[in-house]
């Protein structure tokens, strides 16, 4: 996790800690699997939805 946030600190120019790395990492994971239970309890997400 560290070497992973060093070099998108290399690369983006601010300093990322794997502390806040791992947070963000976290919470896309939560989003992306509260999107798969969604669709997987077939509610329609599609624009026709709205």
């Amino acid at each position: 996790m560290a070497a992973i946030a060093k070099m998108l600190s290399r690369a983006s120019g601010f300093e990322i800690e794997a502390n806040t790395l791992r947070a963000i990492l976290i919470f896309c994971g939560a989003g992306l699997l509260f999107s798969l239970l969604m669709l997987s309890y077939g509610i329609d997400l599609s624009p026709g939805f709205f």
